[in-house]
């Protein structure tokens, strides 16, 4: 049971009597597919005043970078609807006036387990807000789709902080939403305002989300399966390069690669790693949208044999090297503005600093530059501790 099938059991009491604003998308659902909003406004004494949208809108519309606008979000009836992905940095967060006159501020959003999954960053902003005002904030805990059991890849250092990265925590941090709002609300000391967590029943920290037996809804464009959620913290990365991670294609994450790439040279270099838990197959792909849309792009597939082998974040820096050795001059980091930020340029972003960039640059083996990641990742697994809701079989 996730945080808002418990609510719906309890009839929604903790709620009533309350004027609410609600952090949603549209994977905001209960385990027979019902959404918050629609529940939350069938319930009596319950006046759900506001609906604030994360990227891609809270109806799940827009693609990546792409700004929805506070009416394009409209809600179809009569609760007032608010982006906080518009068209600058200020949008990204709720203003005194968009909270003003609630009681509580509930969220309930379906995360993937990244740092870069920015609507893990949506709530910590909202945590923030509400906790200059004195605001209740409820989360509604979901599982974290990859399982709670693994920790991966670097920290992220002071003066890299962003929108796809606001906090210290690794690529795969291994928490829950309500887990990460726990830590982020004693990490960065948000004291003024009460936070109630409502834990999912019966899921456990090995758990994946095909072993839950709740349904999966896509909660961003480019998230459609599980599967993609299991590459996503590695392969995310690149979007800090000027290779096609996928999107524009039925796989996302999965499919990556480039129309001045050897298809078959590429796998096998890339197999030659022995990296564990996947197999690359040599492909061709063409996407229909963002970057080389309509352009023969040849790559690989990323196939995740044993999932609990599978470490992305190293699998995709491994790839990373990869894919500049055979390159040559075409490969190049993206230097367009991403996420409101210039610089740093969105592979330090991403990485959560300039260290694996410039040993990259410098011809270092990946093995090496993933060695510094184990002390970070050891002293993160201390770090959540106190954070923590769920056991470990």
């Amino acid at each position: 049971m996730t945080g808002l099938d418990v609510l719906v059991a309890e009839a929604f009491q903790r709620l009533r009597g309350q004027r609410i604003g609600l952090l949603a998308h549209p994977a905001s659902v209960d385990s027979h597919l019902q959404h918050v909003s629609v529940l939350l406004q069938a319930t009596s004494g319950i006046e759900l005043k506001v609906i604030f949208g994360p990227e891609h809108g809270w109806l799940g519309h827009a693609q990546d970078l792409e700004p929805v606008s506070s009416a394009e979000a409209r809600s179809g009836g009569p609760t007032k609807t608010v982006s906080l992905y518009g068209n600058t940095a200020a949008s990204l967060r709720p203003t005194p006036q968009q909270l003003a006159g609630l009681d509580t501020l509930v969220i309930d959003l379906q995360d993937v387990g990244a740092r870069y999954y920015t609507f893990q960053t949506t709530m910590l902003y909202c945590l923030e807000a509400a906790n200059a005002l004195g605001l209740r904030v409820m989360t509604l805990d979901r599982p974290n789709p990859i399982s709670g059991t693994f920790v991966e890849g670097p920290r992220l250092r002071s003066g890299f902080e962003s929108f796809v990265g606001p906090h210290d925590v690794p690529s795969r941090h291994g928490l829950t939403l309500g887990e990460l709002a726990r830590l982020y609300k004693t990490e960065r000391k948000l004291t003024n305002s009460v936070l109630e967590v409502v834990p999912c029943k019966g899921w456990r920290r090995d758990m994946f989300f095909d072993e839950t037996g709740l349904p999966w809804v896509p909660p961003s464009p480019n998230m459609p399966t599980l599967e993609t959620g299991i590459v996503y913290p590695g392969q995310c990365l690149l979007e800090g390069t000027n290779l096609s991670e996928g999107r524009g294609t039925t796989r996302p994450f999965e499919l990556c690669g480039a129309p001045w790439l050897d298809a078959a040279a590429l796998a096998a270099t890339l197999n030659g790693e022995k990296l564990p838990g996947v197999v690359f197959r040599p492909t061709c792909f063409q996407p229909s949208f963002q970057k080389h849309a309509g352009q023969q792009c040849a790559g690989v597939q990323l196939h995740i044999l044993d999932r609990l082998a599978f470490q992305p974040v190293r699998t995709s820096l491994a790839a990373l090297a990869v894919f500049r050795s055979l390159s040559r001059e075409h490969f190049r980091w993206r230097t367009e503005a991403y996420e409101f930020v210039s610089d740093p340029i969105a592979i330090d972003l991403l990485f959560g600093s300039d260290r694996e960039r410039c040993a990259l640059e410098s011809g270092d083996p990946w093995r090496e530059i993933a060695e510094a990641w184990v002390q970070e990742e050891r002293i993160f697994m201390e770090r959540r501790e106190a954070s923590l809701l769920y056991p470990t079989r």
